[in-house]
């Protein structure tokens, strides 16, 4: 009961992380993918000569595509300025005789072309298309989300490396324990004559029972966390991937059998294979 106890706890936190990891990797692919550049064109530029900029920054390698569909929004200068006046409060409409903003284009950039010098290759390339007035974007919103998520994932890659390993140990450890109590039980059953294959059999069944209940009980747990937590943060199911999900519910399921199973191996091997004087 111990042992299964143990090493349910040991899955249950890593499978605690490898949620923590999947969200952040959807969070930060969504970050991303919402990286920006603000492409305003001439005043009283004609319908077709805006079409043809549309379709030139379409075909552009660094504009983020999604299912083959260029991720390319058409803002009018009046759209611009009920936005505008939505988050300052202020009508500027009213002071002035005109409507001072552009249209523009709000072009995606694909995460591959986000750095700060390929960001400021980007803003000369569209700036000499015929017809753009002039390319902005928030440069340093843009580096500090770079920054922070290479630090991120720096963080999440160390992490791991070093939980399994670590959750690895303590699962091996409690089959240890556990079957240092039968150590001589072991050592008898091999000096009567039994096989070493006969010996193991039993103990290896029920490390793999074990085994499959625990990864069972995490993966019960984690589900349950999860429903509870989408209740709670609707928001959180935008993060989510069933399949992604699924996979990583299978992998504590293998893993808590396999450490169980490779644990109580070794023991058993240890024992049969040691002196007499040194069981006591």
């Amino acid at each position: 009961m111990n042992v299964a106890l143990g090493t349910m706890l040991a899955l249950l936190v890593v499978g605690l992380f490898g949620l923590l990891t999947l969200h952040t990797a959807k969070l930060t692919e969504i970050i991303r993918e919402n990286v920006r550049i603000q492409v305003y064109l001439h005043k009283n530029i004609s319908e077709s000569e805006s079409i043809r900029i549309s379709q030139l920054l379409s075909k552009k390698h660094f504009v983020l595509k999604k299912n083959g569909t260029a991720r390319i929004k058409f803002l009018t200068k009046e759209e611009a300025a009920r936005a505008f006046i939505k988050e300052t409060g202020e009508d500027f409409l009213q002071v002035l005789d005109e409507n001072p903003l552009r249209d523009s284009y709000v072009v995606n950039i694909a995460p591959d072309y986000q750095a700060k010098s390929r960001l400021q290759a980007i803003k000369c390339e569209v700036e000499a298309i015929n017809g753009v007035f002039e390319v902005d974007y928030v440069a340093g919103l843009i580096s500090s989300v770079n920054r922070n998520v290479t630090r991120l994932g720096t963080v999440l890659a160390v992490l791991s490396v070093i939980l399994p390993i670590v959750v690895s140990v303590l699962i091996n450890n409690t089959v240890k324990l556990a079957l240092y109590s039968q150590r001589f039980l072991i050592r008898s059953m091999h000096l009567v004559g039994a096989t070493a294959n006969f010996i193991r059999r039993p103990f290896l069944a029920r490390a793999a029972l074990i085994g499959l209940v625990a990864g069972t009980a995490a993966d019960s747990l984690l589900v349950l966390l999860l429903y509870t937590a989408n209740k709670q943060i609707e928001e959180l199911i935008q993060f989510q991937e069933p399949i992604l999900i699924f996979m990583l519910l299978g992998f504590i399921l293998a893993l808590g059998l396999l450490i169980s199973f490779v644990s109580t191996y070794r023991a058993i091997d240890k024992y049969l294979n040691m002196s007499l004087d040194d069981l006591y």
